[in-house]
């Protein structure tokens, strides 16, 4: 038996590779394991969309290489690191055995079988222009009520301070059978939940046609038994359209919920980072997406200490946020990335400013989050437990306004016990900056 363990780091894009890879492993015969000191094979999947994620990949690289000093035989790296510094990485990883391009996370499996036999260059690498295409079903690694689903592949953004499109190439939809097919396996095997994600969600279908049709996706996706709860990730705010705003508003699965990264709010600094949006228009899309989906949760993120970003757009957008009342706010300090323009921009900005700015808005948000919270005690939500705290003695639960990961929980106090993966009804008797505490109904 030959076992390989995989390490998946950076995003839910990266984790979906990782769990097609592994399907197409365990389809070739291979033993799929968790412990890497007990592996013949590690496959890390990297990630370098900023400079963090890079140290990250490159120190877990080192890491497992050290295992070849026992019983690891082959060491394959993947992913973006593989396919943004190809031309390097060769001479600069010697105790790496191969490599693994975005676009060829389907040759994983003829990878270590070229490896083990000795013969061939064991390096993969396809045209960014290809869709890397798996037909084995995926080996689910996460919580088994919630999956994500990668709808498309790339970026045509081109943002400057965004290296992307160089190592993901051109924006490619999946096609809509392989998305049904890949959603319902996920449904077969437990998922309750299914979340959208793509470097962006909003523009699916643009490249097959010139339409957007996420709509018509999600509709149909909507119609998979077992599935209950539809959540869209990566939305960019100036794709956002009326037919996709119908379809959440009108369909019950889909989760009043919407990610759409804004990254600042003030014209001259979105124009600098190539964003394709207006301070006018943000304002018109939050409040068509209020009018029309009144109780939606709206999350963002934003990039602080952009190059040039004064003291004034800082305020401003502090203002514009104070405003808005963002349901959740992530915050980024700028990170100049290799190749892309903003990176030879003048006037970068010192990481002590970058830091109080990410501060000041983290600091607002809390107050924030903290009121909009308050207004649901007294009221029920549906709520999916995520498992029991036994030190509280309360059971971790999402309600629609929480994504897995990256926003808060609902802890619900409940006198049975109920399945991890459950949908139950919660009524709110508190809350916090973050998270709300609720009573579960009988």
């Amino acid at each position: 038996m030959f076992n390989i363990c995989l390490i998946s780091l950076g995003c839910d894009k990266n984790t979906v590779d990782s769990e097609e890879m592994l399907g197409v492993l365990a389809s070739r015969g291979y033993n799929i394991i968790n412990d890497e000191t007990e592996a013949d094979a590690i496959i890390v999947n990297t990630c370098c969309f900023i400079k963090d994620a890079a140290d990250e990949s490159i120190n877990t690289i080192f890491e497992m290489a050290e295992l070849k000093k026992d019983r690891l035989k082959y060491l394959i790296v993947a992913g973006c690191i593989a396919e943004r510094y190809k031309d390097e990485v060769r001479s600069e990883l010697p105790e790496v055995d191969a490599f693994v391009g975005t676009s060829a996370t389907c040759d994983i499996a003829d990878v270590l079988d070229r490896l083990r036999e000795g013969g061939g260059s064991p390096d993969a690498y396809r045209s960014l222009e290809e869709l890397p295409v798996i037909e084995a079903d995926r080996v689910l690694t996460g919580a088994p009520y919630y999956g994500y689903l990668k709808i498309a592949e790339g970026c045509d953004k081109r943002c400057t301070y965004c290296a992307i499109p160089s190592f993901r190439g051109r924006y490619r939809s999946y096609p809509e059978s392989i998305l049904i097919r890949q959603a319902e396996q996920m449904a077969e095997s437990g998922v309750k939940e299914l979340i959208l994600v793509a470097q962006e969600t909003t523009c699916y279908g643009v490249d097959k046609g010139g339409k957007k049709t996420l709509h018509q996706l999600i509709n149909k996706l909507s119609k998979i038994e077992g599935i209950e709860w539809i959540r869209i990730l990566y939305a960019y705010p100036e794709e956002i359209y009326d037919e996709l705003i119908e379809e959440m508003a009108s369909n019950p699965k889909v989760c009043h919920y919407i990610d759409m990264p804004l990254q600042h709010t003030e014209d001259r600094i979105l124009r600098r980072m190539g964003r394709r949006l207006n301070k006018e228009r943000i304002y018109e899309i939050v409040e068509k997406l209020r009018e029309k989906i009144p109780d939606i949760t709206i999350r963002t993120t934003f990039i602080t200490g952009f190059p040039g970003e004064t003291e004034e757009e800082h305020e401003a957008l502090l203002d514009t946020i104070n405003e808005l009342e963002f349901d959740r706010v992530g915050v980024f300090t700028y990170s100049p990335e290799e190749g892309t323009p903003a990176a030879g921009f003048e006037e970068q900005v010192p990481e002590e400013l970058k830091e109080r700015y990410k501060n000041d808005i983290m600091e607002l948000q809390q107050d924030i989050s903290y009121e909009i919270n308050q207004s649901f005690v007294g009221k029920s939500l549906d709520v999916m437990i995520e498992g029991y705290i036994p030190d509280d003695d309360v059971y971790a639960a999402r309600s629609y306004r929480d994504a897995p990961d990256v926003d808060g929980f609902v802890f619900v106090k409940c006198d049975y016990e109920p399945v991890s993966g459950s949908i139950i009804k919660a009524k709110i008797i508190s809350a916090g900056e973050y998270d709300l505490i609720g009573e579960a109904e009988e």
